[in-house]
C-alpha cells in the first residue's frame, strides 16, 4: 500500500553496486526560497555526482490511492516540490500520516535518513541538522533521536545557527551519536566555520572517515556518525554577524507568535533579511561542498566494502 519506492535511475545504481548518496527534500521545498531551492538541487545533485556517485532525493510521493516514501524522484515531482504545490513538512514520525493521507511530504533528515536506510543506503548529505531550541530548551528536533537509532554517515555543518549548539552537541554525546570534524577540531556554526566548541573527534581524509564507520559497524552500533564540515571560506559568514541576526529573528518569531514547524523556516528567513541575503550564499555553498563529500564518502565506502 505504500512500500518503499526507488526511482529507475537508483535502483540500476544499487543494483551495479553504484555508491548512492541521499538527499533531503525539505531544504527544497520549505527552507530555501523559490528559485534559489531549485539552484540548490542542480549543485546539490551536480556535485554527488561529480565524484562518480548517484543522487537520490528522499520525499513522500502521492500516488493513486496512498503515498509512498520515495528515494528517487523523477523530473515531474522534484518540478512539484520546487514548486511547492501543497507540499507538507514531514518528519520520521510523519511518515506513515503522508502516505495514508496521500500527500506529497518533503522530508526532514530524520524522514531522509529513515528512508535511505531502509533502502540499503549508509550516506546522507544535508546542510545542518535540527537539535535543540535556544528559547525552548524540552523542544527538541527528532533529528537527534533517529541519529541516534539509524546507522548512517550523515554529512552536515553541523547545527543550524538558530539553535543552542551547546546543548545540541551534548544530547548527541548522551544519546551516543559519534560526532567526527572533517579538517576541524570544532562544531562549525551552519553559517559559521567557527562555534567555539571543540570536538573530541577529527579525521583529515575519507578514508579516516569510512575506517571510523567500518569499526562502529564491526561493533553492530546503531548509531549515525555524524561528519561536520565548515562552511566553504568564501561564503562563511562572521560570527558575529549570525550571533546578531539570531538573537533578532528569535525576538521577532516571540512577538508573533511563531510556533513548532514554523519556527525553523521562519527564522532562516529572518536571518536571511537580517544578514542583508549573505546566509543564502552561505546555505548554497554548504549545502553543495557536504554533498561532494558525501559523494567522495560513498564512492570509498564502496571501494572498501
Amino acid at each position: 500500500m505504500s512500500a518503499l519506492r526507488v526511482s529507475a535511475s537508483v535502483a540500476a545504481a544499487l543494483a551495479a553496486g553504484r555508491p548512492v548518496v541521499a538527499l533531503e527534500s525539505s531544504v527544497l521545498a520549505q527552507g530555501l526560497p523559490v528559485p534559489a531551492n531549485r539552484d540548490a538541487a542542480q549543485r546539490m545533485i551536480a556535485a554527488v555526482e561529480e565524484g562518480g556517485a548517484v543522487a537520490a532525493i528522499t520525499a513522500v510521493v502521492r500516488g493513486q490511492s496512498f503515498a509512498s516514501p520515495a528515494l528517487g524522484l523523477e523530473p515531474s515531482e522534484l518540478e512539484r516540490f520546487l514548486r511547492r504545490d501543497g507540499v507538507r513538512k514531514v518528519a520520521s514520525r510523519d511518515i506513515a500520516v503522508a502516505c495514508a493521507q496521500n500527500a506529497d511530504g518533503a522530508t526532514t533528515v530524520a524522514a531522509s535518513i529513515c528512508i535511505a536506510s531502509a533502502a540499503g543506503v549508509a550516506v546522507f548529505a544535508t546542510g545542518g541538522i535540527g537539535g535543540v531550541h535556544r528559547d525552548a530548551p524540552f523542544d527538541e528536533s527528532g533529528d537527534l533521536a533517529e541519529l541516534a537509532r539509524t546507522p548512517m554517515i550523515v554529512v552536515c555543518a553541523g547545527a543550524k545557527s538558530i539553535l543552542d549548539l551547546p546543548a545540541t552537541l551534548e544530547r548527541l554525546e548522551t544519546l551516543g551519536v559519534t560526532v567526527v570534524g572533517y579538517r576541524t577540531d570544532e562544531l562549525p556554526g551552519f553559517f559559521t566555520r567557527s562555534s567555539g566548541l571543540r570536538l573530541g573527534a577529527r579525521a583529515d581524509s575519507v578514508r579516516e572517515i569510512v575506517a571510523t564507520w567500518v569499526a562502529s559497524r564491526a561493533l553492530g552500533r546503531r548509531q549515525a556518525i555524524l561528519v561536520v564540515q565548515p562552511p566553504p571560506e568564501h561564503v562563511a559568514l562572521p560570527q558575529g554577524l549570525v550571533d546578531d541576526a539570531v538573537r533578532g529573528a528569535l525576538a521577532q518569531a516571540r512577538a508573533e507568535g511563531i510556533r513548532g514547524a514554523a519556527v525553523t523556516p521562519f527564522l532562516l528567513g529572518a536571518v536571511l533579511t537580517a544578514t542583508e541575503g549573505r546566509s543564502l550564499p552561505a546555505n548554497l555553498g554548504l549545502l553543495e561542498e557536504n554533498a561532494r563529500l558525501a559523494g567522495e564518502i560513498a564512492v570509498s565506502l564502496m571501494e572498501c566494502s
